[in-house]
């Protein structure tokens, strides 16, 4: 049983008193300090370059020359049993170092031991895919170039995944404006009404905070709900029936009647 702890006055605490306080990093480890870990550097140190490993979070990392990937891939899962990569992606320190890095999360569930390799490279710099290898790493690698705009060469479909084909900038990237750009406000009325409605319809609005009350098909308010679309109202609502017309299959509709406030939790 976890020991008891007092917790009613939990939220007049303080729990972070610095604002600039940044967290301790991760602690490193030799990789000698891991068998396993040990063995399979070995093996790798003989055949690729290796810049860096350590022991960080319970799992190796490996830094690598990016032109090696798919090769130190390949070796991975055919000779040391890493079958399965699990994740793909990027970091952006294209401010800082003027550089991408690179990662790939292996998983062996024979050793029961989980490796990530890693390399920089920079912005217009190419690497090759990892499809040839791990069929998982199709829709990570489209979702890179995406994203951060890495170029992949060898990829069997290299279209964007997320974003439509004809999308300005790289939504991940740190120097990407967090509300969106002037071709985001306007990528919507463009598309779907054509440039010569910008004056009239505006641009859209990208503030995820923002709340119109008249807007009825987006919200709702408390005390004055209106039915789906129709026009807002300051008076109070009639509504007897919390369901559209219609409803939905196989559920009863609740009506206000029958509803009870309960006085106390069962």
């Amino acid at each position: 049983m976890r020991e008891y702890i007092n917790r009613k006055d939990s939220q007049k605490k303080t729990y972070f008193n610095d604002r600039f306080k940044t967290p301790k990093k991760l602690e490193r480890f030799n990789v000698d300090s891991d068998e396993v870990f040990k063995k399979d550097f070995e093996v790798l140190n003989a055949k690729f370059q290796i810049n860096n490993a350590y022991i960080e979070a319970g799992q190796m990392v490996v830094w690598i020359e990016p032109k090696d990937n798919v090769k130190v891939l390949k070796f991975l899962k055919n000779h040391l049993f890493y079958n399965n990569l699990s994740e793909m992606s990027a970091v952006d320190f294209l401010d800082k170092r003027g550089e991408f890095e690179i990662f790939y999360q292996m998983l062996s569930m024979k050793k029961r031991k989980r490796l990530r390799i890693k390399f920089s490279i920079k912005e217009q710099e190419e690497i090759k895919s990892a499809v040839v290898v791990y069929k998982s790493a199709d829709w990570a690698e489209r979702e890179a170039y995406d994203m951060f705009g890495i170029i992949i060469v060898g990829h069997p479909y290299m279209k964007r995944i997320l974003m439509p084909d004809d999308w300005i900038g790289y939504p991940l990237r740190k120097s990407y404006p967090l509300q969106g750009d002037e071709n985001a406000q306007w990528y919507e009325i463009d598309h779907i009404y054509g440039k010569e409605y910008r004056e009239l319809i505006g641009p859209e609005i990208r503030d995820s905070a923002m709340i119109e009350k008249e807007n009825t098909r987006g919200y709702a308010r408390i005390g004055h709900e209106v039915h789906f679309g129709e026009p807002y109202s300051e008076k109070p609502s009639k509504i007897s029936e919390y369901q559209e017309k219609g409803g939905v299959t196989f559920v009863k509709k609740i009506k206000k009647s029958a509803s009870v406030t309960l006085k106390k939790r069962h």
